[in-house]
């Protein structure tokens, strides 16, 4: 892509969940975009609704654009037909709950649409609307595992990012775990963000066709048996699923 909508969307892209608020040379060392170039840009944003700039000068991303983001298909019926079914599986079991799906542009990274806390849950890293590794997540492991062969070759032949010493990052065995994933229908993602989690993940489908999503429920990893939340998880993203196809 060129041209000014390039740019927008570079500016746009270098807040990240680490750098919310940027200044304006900030901005323009993150995109390589002229300063000038930028503060125009950056000024017909905060115009817009997209950025806003906040009395010290830094800029963070608008309200308008978490409008617009609303009404991406994604967003609509996924999350309107799941809500019901992660409020119930995070009241049973007072953990954190997760629904994600695949990033549309090669599927290397999940895109999360929801997530459930409670107070006492053990703390994660992922909000809604984070991005994270597919290969170091319960949600991108069972995302992999239903994507097209050709697309998970190509994430598998890139650096495999590592976030912990539990993180698996040789392709083979992540070609041996999504084999599992499909055989079984869930996959335990242990200590591969944080050392002190666990996940449990199943995939959603859209009625009885492709799996569209997948739902995770994360917990301590420390004296946590994670097969007793199999059941419940299954049962929940199965719940999404139906919903999808009715």
């Amino acid at each position: 892509m060129t041209g000014v909508a390039a740019r927008v969307l570079d500016v746009l892209g270098a807040f990240t969940e680490e750098a919310p608020e940027l200044t304006l040379t900030a901005i323009s060392r993150r995109t390589g975009i002229p300063l000038t170039t930028v503060h125009r840009l950056a000024g017909e944003l905060v115009a817009g609704g997209a950025l806003e700039r906040g009395e010290d000068g830094r800029y963070r991303i608008g309200l308008r654009l978490w409008e617009i983001a609303a009404l991406a298909p994604a967003n609509l019926g996924l999350r309107e037909r799941a809500m019901p079914f992660l409020e119930d599986l995070h009241e049973v079991t007072r953990h954190n709950v997760t629904l994600a799906v695949p990033d549309p542009e090669d599927g290397s990274e999940v895109v999360y649409l929801e997530r459930l806390s409670a107070r006492d849950a053990v703390s994660i890293l992922s909000r809604t609307g984070s991005r994270f590794p597919a290969h170091a997540t319960g949600v991108g492991l069972v995302l992999l595992a239903h994507a097209a062969p050709e697309a998970v070759e190509r994430v598998l032949a890139r650096p495999l990012r590592r976030f912990t010493p539990f993180t698996v990052c040789d392709p083979a065995a992540v070609r041996s775990t999504l084999a599992s994933v499909r055989s079984c229908g869930f996959v335990i993602s242990d200590r591969q963000i944080e050392e002190v989690s666990l996940s449990v993940a199943a995939p959603v489908r859209h009625g009885h066709g492709p799996v569209v999503a997948a739902l995770s429920i994360v917990v301590p990893a420390d004296g946590t048996n994670p097969h007793t939340y199999v059941p419940a998880v299954r049962a929940a993203a199965r719940g999404i699923s139906r919903a999808l196809g009715s």
